[in-house]
C-alpha cells in the first residue's frame, strides 16, 4: 500500500521537472542579459548625430529597447520601443539625435542604451556611453574671390575646414563629390575637383562646399561663381552601308545579343544599350582613385595630330537619309598616321587594359584625386594593369576598334568618373589660373 503512494509523488515531480526543463528551453527561465552592440563612434553628438544600435537575445528574444540621454543630472528619452511579439531575435535601430532640439549644453553627457528580454526575470542590459556635446559647426575656409567655370569642363576648389571634418567635398546640385586631403605650409588642406555638365548654367547649377564634423555638425558654403556658357558643336553623320557592313559583324562575334539583328538594329542596339552600358562601367572603375595626386603640370595631347572631333558635338546619326540615333561625343578625336604612338598624358596607374564595347581597346589612367584619362580606339594596347606609368610614356598604338570608322586616337578626360572637356587640360595657363593658385595658403 505505501509502495501506491509514491506513484503521484512521481509523476508530479516528473511534470515538474518537464516543466522546468521546458521552460529553460524557450527561454522563460533564462537569466542571460541581451547584447548591446554599438555601430560607429558616438564620442561627440552634436545637432545630427547618428547612432545605429544593434540589439540581440538569442534565447527568450527582445521584449523593451531604451535609449537615453543625460546632462547635468536631466535625463530625457530619445527612443523607445516595446516589442509585442516574443521570439524577436535581434533589432537594429537607426536614430538621429540633435543636441540643440533636446536642450543639450556643449560638455560632458551620458547616453544610456537599455534592452531587457522576454524570460520570467525580464533580464536587463544597460551600456552607458559617456560623451562629449559638441554643437559648433565646422568652419570652410577658402578664397573668395569669383570662379569662373565652363560648360562641360572641370571645376576645382582647395579649402581648409577649423577641425577635422568626418565628410567633406562638394555639391553640384544632388551630385557629391568627396574631397582629398594635401599638406600645404604644415596645413591640412582639402581639394575637390568637380564637373561640370554641358547644359550647366547659374540659373539651374547649384554648388556648395559641405563639412560634417564627427559629432554630426554640417555646414554648406555657396562660393561665388560663373558659368560661361560655350557653343558646342551640331552634326549630322552619314553611315554607309560599306561601314556597317564592316563594323557591324565585329560586334556581333563579340556580343551574342546582337547575332541576328539586322545592320540596323544592331547599330541601334550598339549606340544606345551599349553605349550606355559602356559608361557606366567607365564611372565604376573611376569611383576608385588614389588619395595622393599623381600628374604635373599640363596634359600631354597626342603629337602632330589633327582634331577630327571635339568634345561635346552633338550627332545625328543617318542611314539611308534617315535618323538612326543621336549621341553626344564626350572627348576629342585626334589623327596622325596610321598606328601612332600614343602615349601617357601625365603620371598616372593604369586602372584599365582591354577591349571596351564601342571604344574597342582603351585604357584609363587613374591621376589621382577623381582624375582619369581615356584613351580608347586602339590598335593594341602597351601596357598593363596596374602599371605606374610617367608622362609621355607610351601606352599603345591608334587604331579603329569598336565603333570607329577610321584610325584615330579617342582621348577624355573625365572627374569622379564624369566626362570633362580635354582641352583645359591641355591649357598651361588654365591650370595656373583654375587650380595652382587656388592651393596658396
Amino acid at each position: 500500500m505505501k509502495k501506491s503512494y509514491l506513484y503521484p509523488v512521481i509523476i508530479c515531480g516528473s511534470l515538474l521537472v518537464a516543466l522546468i526543463g521546458w521552460l529553460f528551453f524557450f527561454g522563460y527561465l533564462e537569466t542571460g542579459k541581451p547584447q548591446i552592440d554599438l555601430r560607429g563612434d558616438i564620442s561627440l553628438v552634436g545637432k545630427n548625430k547618428k547612432i545605429e544600435i544593434m540589439f540581440s537575445d538569442k534565447k527568450s528574444g527582445l521584449a523593451d529597447l531604451k535609449v537615453d540621454i543625460a546632462q547635468d543630472g536631466k535625463s530625457q528619452t530619445i527612443f523607445k520601443e516595446k516589442i509585442s511579439a516574443r521570439g524577436v531575435k535581434e533589432r537594429t535601430i537607426s536614430l538621429t539625435v540633435n543636441a540643440v532640439e533636446a536642450n543639450l549644453h556643449e560638455g560632458p553627457a551620458v547616453i544610456n542604451i537599455a534592452a531587457s528580454d522576454y524570460s520570467f526575470f525580464k533580464n536587463q542590459a544597460v551600456l552607458p556611453q559617456q560623451v562629449i556635446i559638441d554643437i559648433k559647426p565646422p568652419q570652410i575656409i577658402f578664397s573668395g574671390q569669383t570662379s569662373y567655370f565652363n560648360q562641360g569642363g572641370t571645376g576645382f576648389f582647395a579649402y581648409l575646414v577649423s577641425k577635422p571634418p568626418e565628410e567633406t567635398g562638394i555639391y553640384v546640385n544632388n551630385y557629391f563629390m568627396p574631397a582629398f586631403t594635401t599638406k600645404i605650409n604644415q596645413r591640412t588642406v582639402y581639394v575637390v575637383s568637380f564637373a561640370l555638365p554641358i547644359t550647366a548654367n547659374k540659373e539651374n547649377t547649384n554648388i556648395n562646399i559641405y563639412a560634417r564634423d564627427k559629432a554630426g555638425n554640417e555646414t554648406r558654403v555657396v562660393p561665388a561663381f560663373f558659368i560661361k556658357e560655350k557653343p558646342f558643336r551640331t552634326d549630322s553623320v552619314a553611315l554607309s552601308e560599306s561601314f556597317l557592313q564592316a563594323k557591324m559583324p565585329e560586334f556581333h562575334s563579340s556580343y551574342p545579343q546582337l547575332r541576328g539583328k539586322s545592320l540596323l538594329e544592331s547599330f541601334e542596339y550598339i549606340n544606345t544599350q551599349m553605349r550606355t552600358d559602356n559608361d557606366k562601367k567607365i564611372q565604376d572603375i573611376c569611383r576608385k582613385t588614389s588619395d595622393k595626386k599623381l600628374w604635373e603640370g599640363t596634359f600631354l595631347r597626342m603629337r602632330n595630330a589633327s582634331t577630327m572631333a571635339k568634345f561635346g558635338d552633338k550627332r545625328t546619326y543617318l542611314i539611308a537619309g534617315k535618323t538612326a540615333g543621336s549621341s553626344i561625343h564626350l572627348g576629342v578625336d585626334l589623327a596622325s598616321t596610321m598606328h601612332a604612338p600614343v602615349e601617357a598624358a601625365n603620371g598616372g596607374i593604369v586602372v584599365f587594359a582591354q577591349e571596351l564595347g564601342i571604344y574597342g581597346n582603351a585604357i584609363i589612367i587613374d591621376h589621382g584625386q577623381g582624375l582619369f584619362s581615356l584613351y580608347a580606339h586602339l590598335s593594341s594596347i602597351d601596357t598593363q594593369l596596374g602599371k605606374a606609368v610617367a608622362k609621355e610614356e607610351r601606352i599603345g598604338f591608334s587604331g579603329s576598334t569598336g565603333l570607329a570608322g577610321g584610325d584615330h586616337l579617342h582621348f577624355s578626360t573625365l572627374v569622379d568618373g564624369q566626362f570633362v572637356n580635354p582641352l583645359e587640360w591641355w591649357d598651361p595657363h588654365w591650370i595656373e589660373d583654375n587650380i595652382n593658385k587656388k592651393m596658396n595658403f
